[in-house]
């Protein structure tokens, strides 16, 4: 099971200058694997639609699933949010970064991401696939 970061559906719809390298991953990683994302990556990549049917569909298009977020997991964003926070952590806006890691800790998840800095430094048993 694969979480896909925002940055990586992102990449894709916006062809950004890893467009090419985040569609590859998600082409590859399909064939494998089941790819979700959870409520925090939907709320994330949902900004420019103007309906949740719209978003879906292309969702749909890039073979995600939605799976919903465990109580655990919210709760084990908490405590790294808070160690991150008690770390000198100053940035109040990284949350949704911790609700994503705690997610595929719980779920045994791997995540397919261009950002790993805070993945690896509060989850470091979940593996990262990155550039």
């Amino acid at each position: 099971m694969i979480l896909v970061d925002s940055n990586i559906i992102l990449d894709v719809w916006t062809r950004s200058e890893w467009s090419s390298w985040s569609l590859e991953k998600l082409r590859n990683l399909s064939a494998v694997h089941w790819l979700i994302i959870d409520p925090i990556i939907y709320a994330e990549v949902s900004v420019s639609f103007t309906s949740p049917a719209k978003l879906d569909m292309e969702l749909e298009v890039l073979e995600l699933q939605f799976q919903s977020l465990p109580r655990y997991a919210a709760f084990l964003a908490a405590k790294a949010f808070q160690s991150y926070r008690h770390g000198g952590g100053t940035k109040t806006s990284v949350l949704p970064d911790f609700f994503i890691g705690a997610h595929a800790a719980v779920l045994g998840a791997t995540i397919l991401t261009r950002d790993t800095r805070r993945y690896a430094a509060y989850f470091p048993t979940v593996p990262l696939i990155a550039p």
